[in-house]
């Protein structure tokens, strides 16, 4: 099984009478795209830091009035899959986005999931399918497929978040597209004021949104308050970490990617299995050292990084005082939708 034949072991005329047809031998590539234990992985550990984005970011909106960049972007681009692929991780896409005051980044809406990490400033404002959503620091807002959303600025100061996006799954199934559209209308209502307490939804005869995504806006003062309030409360768990949830589902926010917040405890170090899905770190509060076998990341706040999937990774608060807080993207809703989703706590294979 092991002593597959080669290409070049091949008549060349045969190779020629084959590819003439489009037709490809298996064998000589079998370990290529079936390799022993562990797949092959193009995702490289990559560690993006914000203080060197922030001044390029900033000279962007210089260069750029948001009328011809409409989103203005630097894209997070993982140099495994090369930079043009504009590429995070198989199926994740990061961009840092900026807003500056008085701008208005017009309707659209596409076929990618995309959420929005709220990096730093105030006065900012994303509107989703009519739902007017205020920006502040570490706030998560959704903007599912197929939903319109803008994004208006009415503070002083540069207004800055974290794009995360499934818009490389989405481009390499070729359903990749937008739409514009006209400024919304605002609706009555707000998501995360009807669901903003865990255990308690609203009841359905008074009238459930009926939405697929009720709640649009999830403000990082009740995350973290919820992760304070675990830590408290169970001194056992090693991994202080909630997940962004459908309140009236309970499953995962979006469908493809999977968002989590978690908390170090001060001076804690966190020694996290292999699993096979891809991860983003990006730090809201505090500082960490995001480590695999093979190298480590110092991050302070609003630095990202991510690591590829089936790499056990260790995360260390840098503070011995501060709780350290991180955002988590990572594919596991995809990887668990597939049947390929794996721990491997011994960093063995584990066939799901």
């Amino acid at each position: 099984m092991n002593d597959l034949g080669r290409l070049e072991d091949l008549p060349a005329d045969y190779v020629a009478e084959l590819r003439a047809l489009n037709l490809v031998p298996l064998w000589p590539s079998l370990r290529g795209v079936l390799p022993p234990n562990t797949p092959t992985r193009q995702t490289q550990a990559t560690h993006w830091p914000y203080k060197t984005i922030k001044p390029l970011l900033l000279k962007a909106g210089e260069l750029t009035p948001i009328e011809k960049a409409e989103r203005r972007v630097l894209v997070l681009a993982n140099p495994g899959h090369t930079l043009e692929k504009m590429q995070a991780s198989a199926a994740m896409y990061l961009g840092m986005q900026l807003l500056m005051p008085g701008e208005w980044a017009p309707s659209h809406r596409h076929t990618p999931n995309a959420v929005r990490m709220v990096v730093e400033g105030e006065g900012a404002w994303t509107t989703v399918d009519g739902e007017r959503c205020p920006m502040s620091r570490g706030d998560l807002i959704l903007t599912p497929t197929g939903l319109w959303h803008e994004h208006g600025h009415d503070g002083s100061e540069p207004v800055i978040w974290l794009d995360v996006l499934d818009l490389p799954l989405a481009y390499y199934l070729e359903v990749s597209y937008h739409l514009n559209g006209a400024r919304q209308d605002t609706k009555p209502g707000q998501g995360d004021r009807a669901y903003a307490r865990a255990g308690v939804v609203p009841t359905p005869v008074f009238g459930r949104s009926g939405k697929r995504y009720p709640m649009l806006r999830y403000p990082w003062a009740d995350a973290k308050a919820a992760l304070e309030s675990l830590a408290a409360d169970r001194p056992d768990v090693d991994a202080v970490q909630v997940t962004y949830v459908n309140p009236e589902t309970g499953e995962d926010v979006e469908n493809i990617l999977g968002f989590h917040a978690m908390m170090l405890r001060p001076g804690q170090t966190l020694q996290l299995p292999a699993r096979s899905p891809a991860a983003v770190y990006h730090v809201i509060e505090g500082a960490a050292r995001v480590a695999t076998e093979a190298q480590g990341f110092d991050l302070v706040a609003a630095d990202t990084c991510c690591i590829p999937g089936y790499t056990a990774t260790t995360l260390t608060n840098a503070s011995a005082s501060a709780a350290a807080f991180l955002f988590i993207a990572d594919e596991s809703p995809l990887h668990r939708k597939l049947g390929v989703y794996e721990v491997r706590p011994d960093n063995q294979p584990h066939m799901p």
